[in-house]
Order: structure tokens, then C-alpha cells, then sequence
């Protein structure tokens, strides 16, 4: 008794230098105990005891490893085959000649298509027909033979199909600049002199007859003038035609046809004269003072009659 009291207590840092398995009693490493120890006891701690008694926060097999990123895995598509286009895409391949034809044939398939297309579609201006009338002329000039006489019979063959499509398209789209169907003077003015002077580039041949449609497409453009300038006429008396040159412009068209758009001068020149504003090319001279708008414009209009009051 007094031998187990004189014993000295173990220090608590004893236990931080020797780690004891869960497996073994605390008797067993009392020096002074009696009990003799197994001989299990005497064998060296394996690696799973180590491990198993180690400290799970102290353990490197334990430490704690940051995670890897999700990452979305994109899988291939297990039956992939071919397929056509969507429509979007589709109409992002074609060309402006294709896009046309591909819709002139869808016109023609349903009609009703057709017509709501015309409705639907901006009005064409005068810079863009005339620039669909350039292309034909160009077209046309391309297509000369190299050398030779181009206004020979042979060069007129090689063109012939060119200069008809030309002359459609200018019938076609002339009226679609006349009254009533345009209703802005100046908008048909414009166009008219565009249209001439692309007709003036029609050449002229040594075999009579291939100039005989020329010569029809200066007719129904003189008469296309007439009615331009009869319509404006009556729209205030004519007003608009006192700008823009009007009249020398189309003079020379005049000149340069021979003559064949005379009509249309005569019919200019009489709106012209009525309003007083017209000026000879052939005298210089002015404009009539005695002219009804003359005479409104300096205030003397009726300045000449005498004063007439109440009844007759």
C-alpha cells in the first residue's frame, strides 16, 4: 500500500510523446505494474494502427483538397445527319439576282402572292429605275462586236435581243411616272429626262428599218412629255414649269432627236407664254411685260381698264 502511494503520478506531457492505440489499457505502460504484457504488445504498431490513431485533422491522408471546377462536359450527338438549311439562313446565301428570281417564281405559282407583293412593296424611285435602265444600256454596249462597223447589219444581229430588252423596260416603266399614277410634277419631269438621254444612246444603224424602233420610242416619249406638261398646266396655272430649265432642256432633247419631240416644245412653250414666262432662245428676248403674270408680279395688272361700278 504505502509502495503504490510512494509511486510519482505521470506528467500530462508524457502523453503527448507517445500515442497509445484505443486497443491498448493504460495499465500497460504503468512501469511499476505487475501484470506482464502480451506479446501482441511487443509488436511494432502497424501502418493501419498509425493511421487509425492519428488525429483525423492532423493527418495528411486526411487533409482536406480543394475540389476540382464543375465542368459541363459536351457530349457528341450519338445520331448526327445531315439536314437542309433553316430559311434564314437560307436567304442569307442568295444574291440580289437570285433572291428575284426566286420570287418572281413564287409570284407566278400563286398570284394572289403576286399581288401582295405589289402592295406591299416601296414605290420604285427615279434614281433606281433609271439605274435598272443603265444596266441594259451597259449590257447592251458589251455585247458590240470588237471591230468592225458597229452599225453594220452583223453588229445589229449581235445586239438585237439587247435593244428589246432596253425598249421593255423603258415602256414598262414610263407610265408608272405619268399622271395619275405619279402625282408630282417634278417627280415625271425627272424621270423624262433621264429616260431621253438614256434612248438618245440607242445607236443608229445603216439599214433603215433597224432604226424604225428608236423612232417609235421617241414618239410615245413625246407624247409622254405633252402629257406631263398639260397636267402641270392645270396645277397652278403652270408654276412649276417656270423652274428647273424646263424648256432648255428639253429643246435640246428636241434638237438631238431631229425634231421628233417637237410636240412636246410646242406644248411647253404655250404654258409658258400663257403664264408670261417664257424666253426665246432664238431672240434673247425676255419674258412679255404685258403678260397677265407680269403684270400681277408688278402690281399694273387692270391698271389699264377703266373702273366699272354696279350693274352693267
Amino acid at each position: 500500500m504505502n509502495s503504490l502511494l510512494a509511486t510519482p503520478p505521470i506528467p500530462p506531457h508524457f502523453y503527448e510523446h507517445f500515442r497509445l492505440s484505443p486497443s491498448r489499457s493504460m495499465s500497460s505502460v504503468n512501469p511499476s505494474g505487475n501484470r506482464k504484457r502480451k506479446a501482441e504488445d511487443d509488436t511494432p504498431p502497424s501502418d493501419h494502427d498509425i493511421r487509425m490513431s492519428a488525429s483525423p485533422s492532423n493527418s495528411p491522408a486526411f487533409s482536406p483538397r480543394p475540389l476540382p471546377p464543375s465542368r459541363q462536359i459536351k457530349r457528341s450527338r450519338p445520331n448526327i445527319s445531315g439536314r437542309p438549311l433553316a430559311l434564314p439562313r437560307l436567304l442569307e446565301t442568295l444574291d440580289t439576282d437570285a433572291l428575284r428570281s426566286v420570287l418572281r417564281s413564287l409570284c407566278d405559282r400563286h398570284p394572289e402572292l403576286g399581288t401582295e407583293v405589289v402592295h406591299t412593296a416601296p414605290r420604285p424611285s427615279v434614281s433606281s429605275a433609271l439605274q435598272v435602265l443603265n444596266n441594259y444600256q451597259s449590257t447592251l454596249q458589251s455585247s458590240f462586236p470588237l471591230g468592225g462597223n458597229s452599225s453594220s447589219d452583223y453588229a445589229y444581229n449581235r445586239v438585237r435581243q439587247h435593244i428589246t430588252n432596253l425598249l421593255e423596260a423603258l415602256n414598262d416603266f414610263t407610265p408608272h411616272f405619268l399622271p395619275p399614277n405619279e402625282l408630282q410634277v417634278s417627280t415625271s419631269l425627272s424621270y423624262l429626262d433621264g429616260a431621253t438621254e438614256i434612248l438618245h444612246r440607242l445607236p443608229r444603224w445603216d439599214t433603215p428599218q433597224h432604226n424604225l424602233e428608236k423612232d417609235a420610242a421617241y414618239e410615245e416619249m413625246a407624247k409622254a412629255w405633252v402629257l406631263v406638261i398639260r397636267e402641270a398646266g392645270k396645277r397652278g396655272g403652270g408654276i412649276q414649269l417656270q423652274y428647273g430649265g424646263w424648256d432648255q432642256k428639253l429643246s435640246k432633247h428636241n434638237q438631238t432627236t431631229g425634231g421628233k419631240l417637237q410636240e412636246a416644245v410646242n406644248a411647253l412653250s404655250s404654258s409658258l407664254c400663257w403664264m408670261g414666262g417664257h424666253q426665246d432662245s432664238s431672240t434673247g428676248q425676255g419674258p412679255d411685260p404685258s403678260s397677265i403674270r407680269q403684270q400681277l408680279l408688278s402690281g399694273t395688272y387692270g391698271s389699264g381698264l377703266p373702273l366699272k361700278v354696279g350693274p352693267w
